[in-house]
């Protein structure tokens, strides 16, 4: 008899430890469709299944682990603040620079589909530095020869982080309020429930569509 783990979607998943990563991971181990999950990660993960494989990876040196990449499909999470990653340099190092190459190690890989979580406003030529460096990672990965790309462009994400973010924190509070303004082509700001962006990721990750896709919140 045929396992699952023989016959079903071989995933690669970066950015497992965030708060969209985090949902993607319970979500792709706990769906029959997903055969095999291999994350990257720089440190450990509290969960063990079958269908897992945990690589520890340094980012700077993520060539060391090409030969890791096996999979149909690549979903990115990859992602940290200003705050957190302590300059701008080491911002743009983790949301563009990290994401730019294993994007391009996925392809020379021989991996046909690409799913990167990015955010609304994201746009290369765009005068705010967040936006313009998860434009830059954006420019990246569509310019490769993928049969698929899904870019998905949240506004302000819901959930609850395991490391606190003050901002963050007081703007999902204050969510509910301002939602109400949100309508016709401003809709795309809404606040949105990072599970609900897992949840759009994986069912990505298992089409067949050809091309390069953006979603926004109605989507």
């Amino acid at each position: 008899m045929t396992t699952q783990r023989q016959t079903g979607l071989r995933v690669l998943l970066a950015g497992a430890s965030g708060l969209v990563g985090g949902h993607c991971l319970t979500q792709l181990l706990a769906d029959d469709a997903i055969g095999q999950v291999t994350v990257f990660a720089r440190r450990a993960l509290e969960q063990t299944h079958p269908k897992l494989t945990l690589h520890a990876v340094n980012f700077d040196h993520l060539s060391d682990h090409v030969e890791a990449i096996s999979a149909d499909v690549a979903l990115c999470c990859l992602g940290t603040t200003q705050r957190a990653a302590g300059s701008p340099e080491a911002f743009a190092k983790v949301d563009h620079i990290y994401v730019a190459e294993l994007a391009r190690l996925a392809v020379a890989r021989g991996v046909p589909r690409f799913v990167l979580v990015s955010a609304v406003g994201a746009d290369p030529g765009s005068p705010v530095f967040y936006n313009r460096i998860k434009g830059r990672a954006e420019a990246a990965v569509s310019e490769l020869p993928f049969k698929a790309v899904h870019i998905l462009r949240p506004s302000l994400l819901l959930g609850e982080r395991r490391e606190p973010r003050l901002v963050e924190d007081w703007s999902q509070s204050l969510a509910p309020l301002w939602s109400l303004f949100l309508w016709g082509p401003f809709s795309r700001y809404r606040p949105i429930a990072a599970e609900t962006v897992a949840a759009r990721m994986v069912e990505l990750a298992k089409g067949d569509q050809e091309g390069v896709y953006i979603h926004y919140f109605n989507d």
